[in-house]
């Protein structure tokens, strides 16, 4: 049998995410970050899903997604109202999901060429 390595065609991908670390490319992360296809922000601002304010989203929503992806760490947890709707005054959908499911959904979404951003959040 033939194995071929494919790389994906994006700078930066997600190998594994959990509640505690991320690894991108092949970096291992510990602190809350945001990830697009093109761009990598270490040290997001951002601690914990339950308090997360609207700004908290602008690093996001800047890069000018389609969809936003918020990992909210090894537990699925929703922000408040008022950041769901910072996403959604803009246009843009935001889906919250455990860090793991956060991680597969945005390595599909950018293989397949979407403007798609993930916030991972994470204790360190």
């Amino acid at each position: 049998m033939q194995l071929t390595l494919e790389n994906p065609d994006h700078e930066f991908f997600l190998r594994a995410a959990d509640g505690t670390l991320a690894r991108v490319n092949d970096r291992t992360l510990a602190r809350s970050f945001v990830i697009a296809p093109d761009r990598l922000l270490e040290d997001w601002d951002v601690a914990d899903a339950a308090k997360l304010g609207p700004e908290a989203l602008d690093p996001l929503l800047a890069m000018e997604p389609a969809v936003v992806l918020l990992g909210t760490g090894e537990r699925q947890v929703f922000p408040p109202a008022a950041a769901m709707a910072a996403g959604l005054r803009r246009g843009v959908g935001i889906e919250v999901m455990t860090n793991a499911a956060a991680a597969r959904t945005f390595n599909v979404l950018a293989s397949e060429g979407r403007k798609v951003v993930a916030g991972f959040i994470l204790p360190g």
